[in-house]
């Protein structure tokens, strides 16, 4: 598996699916168009700056709220190489992974990472390296068939290939 590296947009505690990715907009599956309004609610100025490859880091309980696809879906169409957080919720950690969108569960890394800070994840191990700081932390790496998942970008394509 690869690794992610990237420069950072952090955000805080409980950033539901509403804010990922607003309800007025869930009326369309279309990936290209549902990054174009990805967290524009919390961050006007995301879509505009966002680079693919770019890291998202937030604090406890990402993803929490109704358990809608189109979150994951959106951060990663916006280009989101990787999103770190103290934890998921559940619901949005799954469907991640389904979609091949690849988290990482880190309370350290996602306490003292910050905005602007350019980032490596490698998946294999779980190291999480803040290039800007020189800190490295010990994130949760992902067992081998998460990884097969995210590598055949989402679980529909991983099954296809069997």
């Amino acid at each position: 598996m690869k690794a992610a590296c990237g420069t950072v947009f952090k955000y805080g505690d409980n950033v539901d699916t509403d804010v990922i990715i607003p309800a007025r907009y869930l009326n369309s599956s279309d990936p290209k168009e549902l990054a174009g309004h990805c967290m524009e609610d919390i961050d006007k100025d995301f879509v505009k700056n966002v680079k693919p490859g770019d890291i998202m880091v937030a604090t406890k309980n990402f993803g929490c709220g109704s358990s809608r696809e189109h979150a994951p879906i959106s951060i990663k169409a916006a280009g989101i190489s990787c999103v770190i957080a103290e934890t998921f919720a559940r619901i949005f950690y799954r469907n991640a992974i389904n979609i091949g969108l690849p988290i990482v569960e880190c309370k350290e890394a996602a306490n003292e990472i910050e905005a602007g800070d350019v980032v490596e994840v490698d998946f294999d191990t779980g190291i999480i390296t803040d290039k800007t700081k020189g800190t490295k932390y010990q994130g949760q790496a992902f067992p081998e068939f998460m990884q097969k998942i995210i590598d055949s970008e989402g679980l529909v394509n991983y099954i296809n290939q069997k």
